[in-house]
């Protein structure tokens, strides 16, 4: 069997062994000495990491469980130990794997956590870093310089999670100095004067699932200036995982390609892998861009235009633009990086107003003061400790991130105080507070500046007097799995009664004490659908999270923290 399967280099010395009778047919085997592990392109310490590979202690860090992801493959697998040997069962057979459904079983069906009833959320929660600001610091970083010098940025904060590893390794890939430390959340980036140092070609990037890897790094490799002037042209190619070649990117390929850029959808789905031809310098120009699938195709075109070296890049949005606090906080990281986006607002012909983007060219992106920067903490990950309080009628103070925050998600504390709940703000944490004998209230919301957040809303819903509407939320469609499916799927699971529109739900919740006890809850790989679904515990009932490792994703240590602010019933 060749090992690239595992997304490893696996030396040939691979002897049988009967443990391999143990497992279906359609299983694929691979016995060797933990210690002949060795990698192809993945960082060389991830087989050391917690967040990305457990494996009953027989490799790296111990853990107590049996699961093994290997972070930037496709693949999951089971491994277990034989004396000095390590078993790797692949969970899928030879044939072409099968796109992700939302009704689908989630990856690995028999890894399940089972999470008791909790009384209350009470205490203090310090955030780990935000995922959509990690890796756009990471590659804003990467960029710095004048070309007279290689700045090195601190990165502080820095979460350490399956997405923002798949940046750092694409980083070193295209040949950019990165020394991260995961003991410290830091890492130490070596800017590359808007170049990529790589001179070979093609380079290939496997991004997993990463979106906020695949839109910005699309849109930059457009734009990036040759290593030296004697190789003008290279070629690049971004993949990802199956369900990565199920999520839309041609509206942003549609826009470079407006801008005079080689690139294209090499499989004509309009999702990756993607292939971008650079044959000569960016020079901008004007481009209209759709925004209502995703606002990363506008982010990623913003953080590409200021390494235009003729025109000014004009970006015209042709219809609505959702999660426009995402494109908020792109624009505030970039003016940290000392580069200016001019917004401007405009009337067409039919009255509405919309939005337009001019950034001006032969900018540079320099260095912060100090050459530091910290990323804020997670708002989305702070929804559900904020959420926890407010259905258990407990005390939560979310740290390192408040009312100074440029992520849209810390709206979310809007919306459980419009449900009854206790909220005080700081520029730096968020406490949220219910009195036990006031009942949270069904709102109806236009969620489309919060779709992840929202999915937090949903369960909550399932807790308050009321019907709860969530709407404008389209996006959930095209996100890790196809969340609006899922979603609806797993609350009805519990009880509630579900209306699924287009781009909106509908939530009657379950009557009080018919909360469905102890159900498994269907994650399709989504770490979101792990995190907000195992609120249920909330509700005075036991639930059980199938393959809750695919919080490793943003949140490599969410249910230990979870863990810490809970308070058991009978306790």
């Amino acid at each position: 069997m060749k090992a690239a399967r595992w997304g490893l280099s696996l030396r040939e010395d691979v002897e049988p062994t009967p443990a391999a009778s143990m497992y279906p047919q359609n299983s694929k085997v691979v016995v060797v000495p933990s210690s002949m592990f060795v990698f192809a392109g993945i960082p060389s310490k991830i087989l050391s990491r917690r967040t990305s590979f457990w494996c009953n202690g027989s490799v790296g860090r111990p853990e107590n469980t049996s699961r093994c992801q290997l972070t930037g493959t496709s693949r999951v697998a089971r491994c277990v130990r034989r004396s000095s040997r390590v078993i790797l069962r692949s969970s899928v057979s030879d044939s072409k794997p099968k796109p992700l459904s939302p009704r689908d079983k989630s990856t690995s069906a028999d890894d399940e956590l089972l999470l008791k009833p909790i009384a209350r959320i009470e205490g203090d929660v310090h955030l780990p870093g935000s995922k959509s600001l990690s890796n756009r610091v990471l590659l804003l970083a990467a960029l710095c310089g004048d070309g007279n010098d290689a700045p090195q940025i601190r990165v502080e904060n820095l979460l350490f999670s399956d997405d923002v590893l798949v940046m750092l390794d694409a980083l070193k890939t295209l040949g950019i100095p990165v020394q991260a430390d995961e003991t410290r959340r830091e890492a130490a980036v070596t800017g590359c004067s808007g170049r990529i140092p790589r001179r070979d070609s093609p380079i290939e990037l496997h991004l997993g699932n990463a979106g906020t890897a695949m839109r910005p790094l699309t849109a930059v490799l457009c734009a990036v200036a040759p290593p030296e002037q004697a190789q003008p042209e290279q070629v690049f190619v971004l993949d990802g995982v199956p369900r990565m070649r199920e999520r839309p990117i041609q509206d942003l390929v549609d826009a470079l390609r407006q801008l005079g850029c080689d690139a294209e959808c090499i499989r004509g789905t309009g999702c990756p892998p993607v292939r971008i031809r650079r044959k000569r310098a960016f020079t901008g120009g004007r481009a209209s861009v759709s925004g209502k699938i995703s606002s990363q195709y506008l982010s990623a075109l913003l953080m590409a235009a200021p390494l235009s070296m003729a025109d000014d890049v004009v970006l015209d949005i042709r219809d609505t633009l959702v999660s426009v606090p995402y494109v908020e906080m792109t624009m505030k990281l970039m003016q940290k990086f000392g580069v200016t986006v001019q917004q401007e607002y405009t009337r067409g012909t039919d009255g509405n107003e919309s939005r337009r983007f001019r950034i001006p060219a032969k900018q540079r992106y320099r260095p912060p003061p100090d050459n530091v920067i910290a990323v804020e903490g997670d708002a989305s990950s702070a929804s559900y400790f904020l959420a926890g309080a407010a259905i258990t009628g407990g005390d939560v103070q979310v740290h390192g991130c408040g009312s100074a925050s440029v992520q849209g998600d810390v709206r979310f504390a809007h919306i459980l105080e419009q449900m009854g709940a206790t909220v005080t703000w700081s520029p730096n944490a968020i406490r949220v507070r219910r009195d036990p004998n006031r009942m949270l209230r069904g709102v109806d919301v236009d969620c489309g500046d919060i779709p992840d957040a929202a999915m937090t809303l949903a369960v909550v819903a399932l807790f308050a007097q009321g019907r709860t509407v969530i709407r404008n939320v389209y996006n959930w469609r095209v996100k890790e799995t196809e969340r609006m499916q899922a979603i609806v799927t797993e609350l009805r699971k519990l009880g509630a009664t579900v209306q699924e529109g287009h781009d909106f739900c509908i939530i009657d919740p379950p009557t009080p004490g018919a909360l469905r006890s102890n159900m498994l809850i269907a994650t399709y790989d989504d770490h979101r659908m792990a995190m907000a679904f195992a609120l249920v515990a909330c509700g005075g009932v036991p639930v059980r999270i199938q393959n809750p490792a695919c919080v490793r994703k943003t949140f490599p240590n969410y249910f230990e923290v979870l863990r810490s602010v809970s308070v058991p019933e009978n306790a």
